[in-house]
């Protein structure tokens, strides 16, 4: 470990130590401040949106603006706005039954913000995927810290500016680094952490959270099927799926990683994608509606997939017919078929613009393959028919799904995200990220007449034979 790594790792603990030490002095925040911070935050996202959309550019090199609009900004307003209307029911206690054995006692839940929350931001979505759970720590009462991506530096230099301008340090920080530090970040006695990326490095933070016994929300990934059902005509399969595995070049956690299609549409499917693409992203390699794979790292590592691919007897088709530019890194999405489960490709998530097709003859058989794998992150089903979607539904598990539609679903603020297995580990967004980040507090309270005192010693008076008769029936 180098020395400037080493000194930004023995900094982390008095970070938190002093987050801790802000959170004792005020920890029941009143539903104004909460609301009030909110507000700021939405105002400052809203003031630097173009220097967060150039700042994401030169990120990766080139980011279609509207992608980071649509997948960044649009949906931290949104959550925001969304919090604040509902943040006060939230907050209120819930009442509960006591039943009959504790009357005349009463019960309630009360939720309780958990002090500090640690959340580990990826490279994709850094502004959603960072500002997203800050939203609802805030809401829910707590501090945080904010682990970002290395490979996204201008970002995070636009973020912590702006953070500044709405908390204090001792309330919101950023942290940066790369694996040194963010293994010392997870190893941190957090109150909660929240990790998005991977299912290999899940695993690690997970493992060193447990030391602290904290508690963890993993948003993982995997390999998310689009199953297109015979009913369904390719071209309006394409155009519900197409968006998904475009938007951010499918650098996204939920994009459709292959598709399970009818063995005699597969033709028509490739015919389909390829003009839909071309329609959304004309003269390809000057569009600017289309980003890049964020760097070269990725890039190369997308190239081994493909190549893999190819070396074992795999179909690759381009969406377009300009050829593969490594200098740019803009990647149009390859379309794969007669693939085998040996290639990388079927193994792990691909996370970017690579589309294997796999064939099916009957829809009970794609519902199979989909279940010999790991549960994903998202299931895709494009059917009208009411049978097939209930059938697919009932006989599949995925943290999230759309039928006829891919990722939108993610934008759903009145409904939990989380994954399942390998995928994921809780949930976070409206409510329940609120209650994620909360601590679920039961009281019970007892007045002046205390029941209790029926079941003290000594045991076998005549109330308490009679009330064992009672309640043991």
């Amino acid at each position: 470990m180098n020395m400037a790594v080493d000194q930004t790792v023995n900094s982390l603990a008095q970070l938190l130590d002093t987050q801790r030490s802000r959170y004792l002095s005020q920890p029941a925040p009143s539903y104004q401040s909460r609301v009030d911070k909110l507000t700021k935050l939405k105002r400052a996202l809203l003031d630097n949106q173009q220097t967060i959309i150039d700042a994401l550019n030169q990120d990766y090199g080139h980011r279609s603006a509207n992608d980071t609009v649509i997948s960044d900004i649009l949906p931290c307003i949104n959550n925001i706005n969304y919090t604040i209307k509902h943040l006060k029911s939230w907050m209120k206690p819930s009442r509960r039954h006591a039943g009959m054995l504790l009357s005349p006692s009463k019960v309630s839940v009360q939720y309780q913000p958990l002090g500090v929350i640690g959340i580990i931001v990826p490279w994709n979505f850094p502004i959603m995927l960072s500002m997203g759970p800050l939203t609802t720590a805030i809401a829910a009462g707590n501090g945080a810290m904010l682990k970002m991506s290395e490979f996204t530096p201008a970002t995070n230099a636009v973020l912590r500016h702006l953070l500044a301008t709405v908390f204090a340090e001792s309330e919101v920080t950023i942290v940066e680094g790369e694996a040194e530090v963010a293994a010392e970040f997870s190893s941190l006695p957090f109150d909660h952490i929240l990790f998005t990326g991977s299912t290999v490095v899940g695993r690690h933070v997970m493992r060193a959270a447990a030391n602290n016994l904290t508690p963890v929300t993993l948003e993982l990934g995997g390999k998310s099927p689009a199953i297109i059902a015979p009913d369904m005509p390719m071209e309006t399969a394409v155009e519900r799926l197409i968006f998904g595995k475009c938007l951010n070049a499918g650098q996204i956690c939920v994009a459709p990683d292959y598709v399970l299609c009818p063995a005699d549409k597969v033709d028509a499917f490739i015919a389909a994608y390829r003009a839909r693409f071309n329609k959304m992203y004309p003269n390809f390699v000057n569009n600017d509606d289309y980003g890049n794979v964020i760097n070269d790292r990725q890039y190369q590592r997308l190239m081994k997939v493909l190549d893999d691919a190819k070396s074992k007897g795999a179909k690759i088709t381009s969406a377009t017919d300009d050829p593969i530019s490594s200098s740019s890194r803009k990647l149009a999405t390859q379309l794969i078929t007669q693939t085998s489960d040996d290639m990388l490709l079927m193994q792990d998530e691909i996370f970017g613009p690579l589309l294997p097709i796999i064939s099916y003859q009957n829809v009970s058989e794609a519902i199979g393959y989909v279940n010999r794998g790991d549960r994903p992150l998202a299931l895709y089903l494009m059917s009208f028919d009411d049978k097939t979607q209930q059938t697919v539904l009932q006989q599949t598990h995925s943290g999230g799904v759309c039928i006829n539609d891919t990722v939108f679903h993610v934008a759903a603020d009145d409904a939990p995200f989380g994954g399942i297995g390998p995928s994921g580990m809780g949930h976070y967004h409206g409510k329940e990220g609120f209650l994620t980040f909360s601590h679920a507090k039961t009281v019970l309270n007892s007045g002046k007449i205390n029941s209790g005192v029926f079941v003290h010693p000594p045991y076998g008076g005549v109330i308490q034979r009679l009330l064992m008769k009672f309640f043991l029936r």
